[in-house]
């Protein structure tokens, strides 16, 4: 409980929003398969002929079948955005990839401004040479 106490409300709430839908999915399968079970044995005997209760007794599988598949798809959707919630809050990845990012352009600078100071050497020697010449040639008069 120590980890969620240090997140913000929100994340914490959206914490306890995913344990409440897990709880109540994994609850909604169970209840609709223990029902289906029940309603396979057969054993209850009514006022209703043996046909009816038999079609009753489909249709009530049928309709606690969709419910687990239901469940199931909303479990399906829990893991779905409790991925992209780890995805999204896992900070110490994105902090490391930010650092090596950083580390990278910080020597692609430093390349750059090597190359560039090179450079800079090179044409004010090229532009002293050049001034030397101009002023030591008959042009300048």
């Amino acid at each position: 409980m120590s980890n969620t106490r240090s997140l913000p409300q929100s994340k914490e709430a959206l914490l306890k929003s995913y344990t409440s839908r897990l709880k109540d999915d994994v609850k909604s399968m169970l209840e609709n398969f223990e029902e289906i079970v029940k309603l396979s044995k057969g054993e209850n005997e009514t006022q209703l002929s043996r046909m009816t209760q038999c079609e009753q007794d489909t249709y009530e599988m049928h309709v606690r079948a969709n419910n687990i598949v239901r469940a199931g798809e909303s479990l399906m959707k829990l893991v779905s955005d409790i991925k992209q919630y780890l995805i999204l809050n896992d900070f110490p990845s994105v902090n490391e990839a930010i650092t090596q990012n950083s580390k990278l352009f910080r020597t692609k600078q430093a390349e750059c401004d090597q190359k560039l100071m090179t450079l800079r050497d090179d044409m004010a020697a090229d532009l002293y040479d050049l001034e030397e010449e101009y002023f030591t040639s008959f042009y300048k008069q």
